[in-house]
């Protein structure tokens, strides 16, 4: 969509498009840059305020995956107000909030519209010192791989809908989304990752993928180490598939190559679409059981390594 738009030529424009990072970055001076995102989506779950948790720390998350520190935030707000009652849209907000003060972001207002479909999301604005900035293009050969949330998100959340979800994976998955990336973000900060970029919509091997592409390297996932939430097996057995999981192996495409004997399971959970995922980091091996410790340390979901890089051979993703 943004391939035939006018090139944008300014020298203070430290992070755009080129390489789909996680937000875009804006020089102010030598010491201070702003970091931008935006993300919106229609509710996961039926409760409002958890809703609201997830979709703030979901916008929040492409702040911390670029190493960087939460501002401010605008409230995105799509809602039917003529068939619904407005306590639910404030509700919401009030789970919005309750993240954007964890995060000590200041939340300054937004923009609402009438919609047959709630949807809401933030955009939200960091700030950085621009030498500090953690992109997706920068992972080194040698590095380790390292996850810090568990995947199967969207099969959870596809299988509670439709009735079908252990109520334990369900529990782990929505405390998952909930949480912040902030101590994710505090270890790799803290143990000079090379390169990073939060999981989401197009799963693990979508931005693995766009991770490998923009470090120009091949990234060697290993399926056995993947985490996955309780009983996500059975979200995947009872076929609580998204639409998402086929367009997003749609999009990896050739690009991949499968080494090693792969279950149904593992290779979907490459796929499956993640919300409020975890971080992927790309650390130096030397430095790799230093940024778990870390991040263990300071209350991540987890810390898990998945993987390593390559130098470029043929495919991006060799799993």
């Amino acid at each position: 969509m943004l391939r035939d738009l006018p090139k944008i030529a300014d020298p203070n424009l430290l992070v755009g498009v080129e390489t789909s990072d996680d937000a875009g970055v804006y020089k102010l001076s030598d010491s201070l840059a702003i970091v931008q995102t935006t993300d919106f989506f229609p509710p996961l779950v039926d409760d409002p305020f958890s809703y609201g948790q997830i979709a703030a720390s979901n916008a929040l998350s492409d702040i911390y995956a670029m190493g960087a520190k939460p501002l401010t935030a605008l409230n995105i707000v799509c809602f039917p107000d003529n068939e619904l009652p407005l306590s639910i849209l404030h509700t919401i907000l009030r789970g919005a909030s309750d993240r954007t003060t964890k995060a000590g972001c200041v939340m300054l207002g937004g923009h609402s519209i009438r919609d047959t479909e709630i949807k809401f999301g933030m955009a939200v604005t960091g700030t950085i010192h621009p030498n500090k900035i953690i992109t997706n293009a920068s992972a080194q050969e040698g590095d380790v791989l390292i996850l810090t949330k568990p995947l199967g998100t969207g099969f959870i959340t596809t299988a509670q809908k439709q009735g079908k979800c252990p109520q334990a994976a369900f529990e782990a998955a929505l405390k998952s989304m909930i949480e912040l990336n902030e101590p994710a973000c505090r270890a790799m900060t803290e143990a000079s990752a090379h390169s990073a970029t939060d999981i989401t919509g197009f799963g693990l091997a979508g931005h693995a993928l766009e991770m490998a592409m923009a470090s120009q390297k091949s990234f060697v996932i290993d399926l056995k180490s993947l985490p996955l939430f309780p009983k996500t097996e059975v979200c995947f057995e009872r076929k609580c598939f998204t639409r998402a999981n086929r367009t997003n192996e749609e999009f990896v495409g050739s690009r991949i190559k499968f080494q090693s004997k792969s279950t149904d399971l593992q290779r979907a959970m490459l796929f499956d679409p993640q919300t409020s995922g975890g971080l992927l980091i790309s650390v130096s091996r030397t430095k790799a059981d230093h940024l778990i410790k870390l991040a263990k340390d300071y209350g991540a979901v987890l810390a898990a390594k998945i993987g390593e890089v390559q130098r470029l051979q043929g495919p991006y993703l060799l799993v």
